[in-house]
């Protein structure tokens, strides 16, 4: 006769490291957010990008806006001109202050994490601010607008340079459009064509400071 099969008892101790350890890998996401703009959005649909929060990352870097307040209305001027939106697509004035030391260039971006594309939607990138700027004015990331010497900007999700205003889709819940500052410790070289995600990955490891500042828009 065939002899039985053993079968061999289940180490419940090393079931649960095993499961530990995948959880570790796992990449986190933050769902909603406390802002009171955000009553707007489902959060059982809509994540966002898991940022640190400013007080623990920004060391004293703060962006501003003459023209909006954080958490507050995106400016009709910032509305795309294109994808069936009819505002002037105007780059905002931004200010800002406390970029720390050792800094050697800054990065502006403009992303919107509520886009239903499955991977958010980049609206600007610049790259290459030199430390000693404080600010970029109305219209710069416009064709003919004046960035910094030696700043250089990355194609935005429309397929081209410089800025695209807010255009979510009509009757969508409002979303949000983040601008983020980062401080870095040195400069980028990064050939054309590079996209945004991109840009992200090669700032890995040289972020000093970062600081973000968020509009709400919906049609």
């Amino acid at each position: 006769m065939p002899q039985p099969i053993k079968l061999q008892p289940i180490k419940t101790a090393a079931v649960i490291a095993a499961a530990l350890s995948l959880a570790s890998c796992a990449p986190t996401a933050m769902i909603g957010g406390a802002n009171p703009g955000n009553a707007g959005l489902n959060p059982a649909q809509r994540l966002t990008v898991a940022q640190p929060a400013p007080t623990a990352t920004s060391m004293g870097l703060s962006l501003t806006s003459p023209t909006f307040a954080g958490g507050g209305a995106y400016p009709a001027a910032q509305v795309a001109n294109g994808f069936g939106c009819s505002g002037p697509n105007v780059s905002p004035p931004l200010n800002w202050s406390g970029v720390p030391t050792g800094t050697q260039s800054l990065v502006l971006t403009k992303y919107d994490p509520d886009a239903p594309t499955g991977s958010g939607f980049w609206h600007w990138s610049v790259f290459n601010i030199p430390a000693t700027a404080t600010g970029l004015a109305e219209g710069a990331g416009n064709p003919g607008g004046t960035l910094p010497a030696g700043a250089q900007q990355l194609n935005n999700e429309g397929g081209q340079p410089g800025f695209v205003g807010a255009c979510p889709p009509v009757g969508d819940k409002a979303h949000r459009y983040v601008f983020t500052l980062y401080a870095l410790s040195g400069k980028l070289d990064l050939p054309a064509g590079t996209t945004p995600a991109v840009l992200g990955f090669m700032m890995n490891g040289q972020v000093l400071a970062k600081t973000s500042l968020t509009a709400y828009y919906g049609r």
